[in-house]
């Protein structure tokens, strides 16, 4: 039986996709996040056996799945948002490969998409910003690659989507007001579409004492760039005059 790395959205039950519930239905065993999704979502897979996976480590998590398969079990390892963003999938899936175990994706609403819908932005407006680096920031984690400095994605002005960052917040706005100026617009949104959902929405001048002031710790996404102000121009695609024929 191969193993299922399902994509469980920002976290709300219903922003799952019908693929995603469908195999969560089908599920005797769901390994699932346990810092990051909403206790709805496992309502998709009643009658399975749920593995919190926030304090097991990456050889325990893969045991499990592995013995799982093993005995002709339907296995789910759900991740936060999509499973191509930070979601350890090339790890877990190396190791079952090396275990001679098959695995398959269902991707997912990533968080990202999430905190925009929630604050009514697009994050690539035309004459302000066609682009959007996704990125992270380095704490208690994996070291970044040198090539990927906060300050080389600045220089771009691009929108930043920035995860795992929430705790350093006050450092990287500093780091970023000189390429995006001080009234440069940055929301914050901590578990977007989950009941606990806060939105902040300030600039790098104050956003970080509104972090602060609400004790967001993890679990948030900060959004930055002068997209998520209204104003821009209009795209050449839907423009009346542009030749359709």
């Amino acid at each position: 039986m191969p193993v299922h790395f399902v994509g469980a959205g920002p976290g709300a039950a219903d922003l799952m996709t019908l693929r995603a519930a469908s195999l969560l239905a089908a599920a005797d065993v769901v390994l699932y996040p346990g810092t990051y999704l909403d206790a709805e979502v496992l309502a998709h897979c009643p009658d399975a056996r749920q593995v919190d996976t926030q304090a097991l480590d990456l050889d325990q998590i893969t045991e499990v799945m592995v013995s799982a398969a093993a005995e002709g079990q339907e296995v789910v390892r759900l991740t936060s948002g999509d499973p191509s963003l930070y979601s350890a999938l090339a790890e877990q899936t190396a190791r079952l490969d090396a275990a001679g175990v098959g695995w398959d994706v269902c991707p997912g609403v990533p968080a990202y998409a999430a905190a925009a819908a929630v604050v009514g932005r697009e994050l690539t407006v035309p004459l302000v910003a066609q682009s959007v680096v996704l990125t992270r920031t380095q704490a208690r984690s994996t070291a970044m690659p040198a090539s990927e400095s906060l300050a080389a994605f600045a220089a771009t002005r691009a929108t930043l989507v920035l995860h795992l960052a929430i705790t350093r917040t006050r450092e990287l706005a500093a780091s970023l007001v000189e390429e995006y100026g001080a009234d440069c617009p940055v929301v914050v949104v901590h578990r977007a579409s989950q009941p606990d959902e806060l939105v902040l929405r300030g600039t790098l001048a104050d956003i970080a004492d509104q972090v602060e002031d609400a004790g967001l710790r993890q679990a948030a996404v900060i959004l930055v760039g002068r997209a998520l102000a209204r104003g821009g121009g209009e795209s050449w695609l839907y423009k009346a005059d542009r030749p359709r024929t």
